[in-house]
């Protein structure tokens, strides 16, 4: 059975996890697999809540990665970043546990993601992670997300 057979989510009704921990990040084989080319995901309404208030907390998620075997599925990614939005959890550990959860997933060759997120209490925290400097050649473009003027 191909990989592609024994996705759970694409193509089917797929609901939402309650969190994360309970979510399906599935990949698919990557047909350009041995070709450097830099995969962009961006998220420009991910949610989740304060740990501390319970009140939501906003961010515009830019994932870039360079894939090897295998490629992030993005509908099973869609729905693993919506699952955040009943998660209480800092905008830190919210990034980096995206970035892992992407890492163990696809094993990507270099992975770096950028976490804009909106103001709370007036102060905007961006939250940065990658595994390493890029590879030679490989063209990495400006993440395009402002510094915060309203981020509108």
């Amino acid at each position: 059975m191909s990989e592609e057979q024994t996705l759970t989510q694409l193509g089917r009704a797929a609901g939402i996890a309650a969190s994360p921990d309970q979510a399906t990040l599935e990949c698919v084989p990557n047909a350009q697999a041995g070709t450097d080319y830099l995969v962009r995901f961006t998220c420009p309404e991910f949610t989740s809540l304060c740990p501390v208030t319970g009140q939501p907390d906003f961010a515009h998620l830019v994932i870039d990665y360079l894939p090897d075997a295998r490629l992030v599925e993005s509908k099973s990614l869609k729905l693993f970043l919506a699952s955040f939005r009943n998660h209480g959890a800092f905008h830190e550990d919210c990034t980096v546990m995206v970035a892992k959860r992407i890492e163990a997933a696809a094993a990507p060759r270099w992975l770096r993601i950028a976490g804009y997120w909106y103001p709370r209490g007036g102060i905007p925290i961006d939250v940065f992670y990658q595994t390493g400097e890029p590879p030679a050649g490989l063209w990495v473009p400006d993440p395009g997300v402002a510094p915060y003027r309203g981020r509108g």
